[in-house]
């Protein structure tokens, strides 16, 4: 495993990016934490993509390596007479963990407003409510205001930004972490640490470190870096779905915490580079770093827009374990994310213009 300073610093952008207030299209205060960790040679397009590069020893080749800013939130869609806020969700939300969660509110002049998701207490449930799950359209915030007015006073308005209201925890095994947003802020402290790292080391190639945006509502900010950026290669960073639950037979699981990144072969969105993926597995077995291989059904990522871009761009995803996502509460591994770090700092010393050439080709 890594030293300590490594894992220090990695335990801090975990807690710092993963309480960041950051719903699809208001990435703004990630934004700022990815500027003020990198600083020099921080640029972002008109989409709100933030880029930093790192110049090695060669133009070519140019390899991205994303991760995406936003979270599953929520957003401000009326606000009622009697001072409960209807809201609309943003990303991919089961309804059924929402009821009684803590919120927060991000207003316009920066400040954050608490409130409660609220919910029915049993004794108010009819038998068929009781088997059904709410929808959220259904479903209200309360900020304890009286009426519409007080909501206004506070400063809420339509369009504000929520996300989930949950600290940022070291568990009883310390090494495992609970907090929200690790979908995708185990990969964007990746990839930030990762950028810090090739700042002090030589590679042979240009890297491209990305935060993008809006990612958990159509991978909207991916199909605008992948053009600032240009990449011939692309490593997508993610806090993947664990699988390690009751209900999935060890032999199916894929993404277990504590057993390695995952390496993906394919999802609902895309179906990885072959002969780059095979390069990313031999890369962490020479270098014995544990690793899982996946080949998922269904979810998406950053990889769908990528992997299409101009004449194609040939991607891979390596992503942390992240049990419970899309939800108010998430649990990783910090081994996972130091694996996933080693790896990936392993790739950018190793992929070269040849490595590159080998891998966009099809000459069978």
């Amino acid at each position: 495993m890594m030293d300590d300073p490594m894992k220090e610093k990695g335990l801090e952008l975990l807690r710092k990016l993963s309480q960041a207030h950051g719903a699809p299209g208001q990435e703004n205060e990630v934004r700022r934490i990815f500027r003020s960790e990198l600083g020099e040679g921080v640029f972002t397009d008109r989409a709100g993509n933030i880029f930093c590069e790192r110049k090695g020893a060669a133009a070519r080749p140019r390899i991205l390596i994303p991760a995406h800013m936003d979270e599953v939130g929520l957003v401000v869609q009326a606000i009622m007479d009697d001072g409960l806020i209807r809201f609309h969700a943003l990303g991919g939300w089961w309804a059924h963990t929402l009821p009684a969660k803590r919120v927060r509110i991000r207003t316009r002049q920066g400040g954050e407003i608490p409130g409660v998701i609220g919910a029915k207490p049993p004794h108010f449930l009819s038998e068929a409510e009781r088997e059904k799950v709410m929808k959220t359209e259904d479903m209200f915030i309360d900020v304890g205001a009286r009426d519409a007015r007080e909501v206004t006073a506070f400063g809420v308005r339509l369009g504000d930004p929520v996300v989930p209201d949950s600290p940022f925890v070291h568990m009883r095994n310390p090494d495992l972490l609970l907090s929200k947003a690790f979908d995708d802020r185990a990969g964007l402290s990746l990839i930030v640490q990762a950028a810090l790292e090739t700042g002090k080391m030589s590679h042979p190639n240009t890297i491209i470190f990305a935060g993008t945006v809006q990612e958990e509502v159509g991978t909207r900010g991916a199909r605008a870096a992948v053009s600032s950026a240009d990449p011939d290669l692309a490593i997508v960073t993610e806090g993947a779905p664990a699988d390690d639950l009751p209900g999935v037979g060890k032999q199916e699981r894929q993404a277990a915490i504590g057993a390695g990144p995952q390496i993906r072969f394919m999802d609902s969105s895309a179906i990885m580079n072959r002969e780059f993926t095979e390069f990313v597995i031999e890369t962490a077995e020479k270098n014995g770093i544990p690793y899982q291989l996946a080949v998922r059904r269904r979810g998406g990522t950053d990889a769908a827009p990528i992997h299409l871009h101009a004449s194609g761009v040939p991607t891979v995803v390596v992503a942390v374990p992240s049990r419970y996502v899309h939800t108010h509460n998430t649990i990783i591994d910090i081994s996972d994310y130091l694996n996933a770090l080693k790896l990936i700092l392993k790739l950018i010393e190793t992929l070269d213009e040849e490595t590159a050439g080998r891998i966009g080709s099809f000459y069978d």
